[in-house]
This record gives structure tokens, C-alpha cells and sequence, in this order.
């Protein structure tokens, strides 16, 4: 006995993707959290690798600290990641101990 209804579709390969240009890269710096703010958001002073002036990043919590519910206060030392087309602004991605 024949089984019924429609047989099964073939799949076509994938077409091959255009090459997409790659995103730059975020910058990563430490910093040390000198005032929270409303809304999850921070002043952070990140210091300068070239012994210069420090320099203040408005900073987010990024979502995984977010999830885990980790609370951030002011002097806390954390891992930022700056975009590379805007230096003041930034997210929070690691509190160290």
C-alpha cells in the first residue's frame, strides 16, 4: 500500500551570503565607578594607558549583570566596553572584586 498524501520536498542548498563587513571592535578599558546615576546608569573614570588626565564615561549595566541581579556602588573597579565612535559612553560588561 502506497503511503498517502504528498511526497517529501527536496531542499535546495543554501545560497552562499555576500560577504558582510565585519564590525570594529568595542574597546575595552577599566575603570572605577565614581557615581550612580538613575536608570542603571553610571559615572565611570577610566584611567588613560598613557599616564595622562583620567577620563569620565557615562556607562549601562549590560544584560547578563542585569540578569543576575550583581549590584554595582560607587568605587567599585569594572570592565567597560567603549564604542569606538563615541569614547564618552559605554557599557558595563565585568565587576571585579
Amino acid at each position: 500500500m502506497a503511503p498517502k498524501g504528498r511526497p517529501p520536498k527536496k531542499r535546495k542548498p543554501p545560497k552562499p551570503q555576500p560577504e558582510e563587513p565585519q564590525r570594529e571592535k568595542a574597546i575595552r578599558a577599566q575603570g572605577v565607578v565614581v557615581e550612580k546615576l538613575p536608570s542603571a546608569m553610571f559615572r565611570v573614570e577610566v584611567q588613560r594607558e598613557d599616564g595622562g588626565a583620567p577620563h569620565e564615561v557615562l556607562a549601562h549595566v549590560s544584560g547578563k549583570i542585569r540578569m543576575r541581579w550583581i549590584r554595582i556602588m560607587a568605587g567599585d573597579r569594572v570592565t567597560l566596553e567603549l564604542s569606538p565612535y563615541d569614547l564618552t559612553r559605554g557599557r558595563i560588561v565585568w565587576l571585579h572584586k
